[in-house]
């Protein structure tokens, strides 16, 4: 780590089902949006934390993961979890799994690149559960988000997204018109204007085999 990126570096401390965190942002490193610890990943965390969730033998991957706070909590939480992002993010990702995750859980992570609508057929769609915060924020990402929504989720996956649906745009319009095209899909936790979506695949009824 260069002296200079070292003085750019911003620290939060958190701490979420009895796991303290302290998650580094890469400030001033070019990462845009990455480089923050958005309000939705946060609430989804304290979701994970109310409910007890256990990823124990569970395989997560998470999507646009940023500073992997989020992910880092589902391995601690017993997750296999794949962290994914644009390449340029993966340093901060690691950087944050160093200082968090433990030598012991470290084989439970992995970090890859994805940019979605373009990977997902790098990866098998073989995960138990896919993970998402702050991801709808720009519409000309919605087709290519979706594609790798519909690629990665089976008949058994659970998809678990954290939105701003009021301060993100187009995000009420993707949750509530788009989403339900393609996917099962609930609300299932609101803090302020984030909202907690279960989705699952919508298998049609009265499909026909030819």
């Amino acid at each position: 780590m260069s002296g200079t990126l070292s003085m750019e570096l911003e620290e939060k401390d958190y701490e979420f089902c009895g796991h303290p965190l302290r998650i580094t942002m890469f400030k001033g490193a070019s990462l845009g949006v990455s480089s923050y610890v958005w309000g939705p990943g946060v609430i989804l965390c304290r979701y994970f934390e109310a409910m007890k969730i256990d990823f124990t033998g569970k395989k997560v991957l998470e999507l646009g993961s940023g500073t992997g706070i989020v992910g880092i909590l589902a391995v601690l939480l017993g997750g296999d979890v794949t962290m994914t992002d644009r390449p340029y993010v993966l340093k901060q990702i690691e950087y944050n799994i160093v200082a968090n995750v433990p030598p012991s859980h470290r084989h439970h992570t992995k970090i890859s690149a994805l940019a979605w609508g373009s990977d997902q057929d790098k990866f098998q769609p073989d995960f138990d559960v896919i993970l998402g915060s702050d991801l709808v924020y720009s519409p000309t990402q919605f087709p290519g988000l979706l594609q790798t929504l519909r690629y990665f989720c089976q008949d058994k996956t659970i998809i678990y997204l954290c939105s701003d649906v009021k301060y993100r745009e187009g995000s009420a319009k993707f949750h509530n018109e788009m989403v339900p095209e393609q996917f099962n899909s609930e609300v299932i936790h609101t803090s302020g204007s984030s909202c907690v979506f279960k989705l699952t695949r919508k298998i049609p009824g009265n499909s026909t085999s030819f």
